[in-house]
């Protein structure tokens, strides 16, 4: 165990100590070197009884740690930082191609990975993204928008500070219009990246033929119409976060594609025969069942894998009731600020209304309904003949086989939560969710007004 200092270095440091737990003297070097360039502090390790003595008794700003040591396993450190040293980072060394120690690194707490043979340029966006997890994040609107009192909210809320302190692949789960996006965003801003850009791909809007051109980008001459070099998605989302939205629509030739690049950190521009690094953090988010997905054969298993390390499962707005007051007056607000106007009141009935309705749209639908209401509103206060909600069965009825009856209604609540799933996957763009139905425009704007769906 050694500390080494250089003078030519020691005007730039800024005080920052890094422990490197190897037993490979070469690597050791490699990785001593590239830190103390950088104006860092390093002491090094070389195996798991050394490390944890250190960690008891000096402070520290980020830990590399291979996976394999001599008196132990790199993800017993990973577990003993983050039960006792919880607010230091941790990235661990793999062997080349071990995703599946990758994947139980980020599960088991570690902060990033990086795999032998190390790239020093991979290395170094790693310790600055580390490094200034330190820095307090900005207070961003994204929090404020996150709404909610209920338990459920809170656990989301408490999560969301978790994953930001990590680069672990986060997937998000739930219905469509709970605000998975939005819940990225959050994590996106809080996170050592929240300098970079955040970049949202809704999965299921690109036509499979443009697909690889569109997510890694293409070279020149590449096909036909391909003037330019062209940087594609993960170009876009160098140093920051890519969020793929409606991940399940992905089909399985670009889920191979994706997977590669996920798991090596590289990618390659069509018509390219080189590859090149690709720094951004991956969260995903559909509103399907991916694990269905896997068992039916539409999702690859080992994508499946790497994406979901981490989910946030999102609450739907029925799961939160008591969350709609809170969340309907924070989108009048909203609503009255962008017309300048005072924000507009639910009467006691309007809001009772509210109460008991399901939302199969979620928050999505509760702004949908406020806005249109605003516009049918002809008092001082928003009442329930406003808000236009649709009828709906009691619960009983709706659970037992009888539920089908009478067949209107029945009917109706198929064909309303099938428009609501199609514009939520198409970003409430009318053209593209009619062609996802099969039907016309016109078609579907006359089945909106008959439903209540602005």
């Amino acid at each position: 165990m050694s500390k080494r200092k250089s003078s030519r270095l020691e005007s730039e440091a800024s005080g920052r100590n890094v422990l490197i737990v190897d037993d490979e003297v070469d690597i050791l070097e490699l990785l001593e070197l590239t830190l103390l360039r950088m104006g860092l502090e390093v002491e090094r390790a070389e195996n798991l009884a050394s490390a944890t003595k250190l960690l008891q008794t000096r402070h520290y700003d980020l830990c590399l740690t291979d996976m394999r040591l001599p008196d132990g396993d790199g993800l017993d450190l990973v577990k003993y930082i983050n039960s006792h040293c919880e607010d230091l980072p941790v990235a661990v060394i793999t062997a080349h191609g071990s995703a599946e120690n990758a994947v139980a690194a980020l599960k088991a707490g570690a902060f990033d990975y990086i795999a032998k043979p190390v790239s020093l340029e991979q290395l170094r966006t790693l310790v600055k993204s580390a490094l200034s997890l330190a820095q307090p994040a900005e207070d961003k609107t994204g929090e404020s928008r996150l709404l909610g009192a209920s338990e459920a909210m809170s656990q989301v809320r408490q999560l969301i500070e978790k994953l930001s302190r990590s680069e672990a692949p986060v997937y998000i789960s739930g219905e469509s219009g709970t605000g998975k996006e939005l819940a990225a965003r959050l994590i996106h801003e809080k996170s050592a990246r929240r300098s970079g850009p955040f970049v949202p791909v809704n999965c299921g809007a690109i036509p499979e033929n443009l697909m690889e051109s569109e997510f890694f980008g293409y070279k020149k001459g590449a096909f036909t119409g391909a003037e330019q070099d062209r940087d594609g998605f993960f170009q876009a989302a160098n140093g920051g976060t890519l969020f793929l939205d409606e991940v399940a629509d992905l089909p399985l030739l670009m889920q191979v594609k994706l997977l590669r690049a996920i798991q090596e950190k590289k990618v390659r521009k069509v018509g390219s025969t080189q590859e090149e690094n690709a720094d951004a953090r991956i969260i995903s988010a559909t509103h399907q069942n991916l694990a269905k997905g896997v068992e039916n054969g539409k999702f690859r298993q080992d994508l499946y894998y790497r994406l979901n390390v981490i989910e946030l499962k999102m609450p739907s707005l029925r799961d939160m009731r008591d969350d709609i007051p809170l969340i309907a007056q924070a989108v009048l607000a909203q609503l009255a600020k962008q017309h300048g106007a005072p924000a507009a009141e639910l009467d006691d009935d309007a809001l009772q209304a509210l109460l008991q309705y399901d939302f199969p749209g979620n928050v999505r639908e509760l702004e949908n309904v406020l806005e249109r209401s605003l516009a049918l509103s002809s008092g001082p206060k928003i009442v329930r003949d406003d808000l236009q909600l649709t009828p709906q069965q009691p619960a009983e009825r709706v659970s037992v086989p009888d539920g089908k009856w009478p067949l209107q209604d029945y009917l109706d609540r198929i064909e309303k939560d099938a428009i609501l799933e199609a514009l939520g996957k198409t970003r409430f763009n009318r053209t593209a969710a009619a062609k996802l139905l099969g039907i016309t425009f016109r078609s579907l704007r006359y089945r909106m007004e008959r439903l209540g769906i602005d």
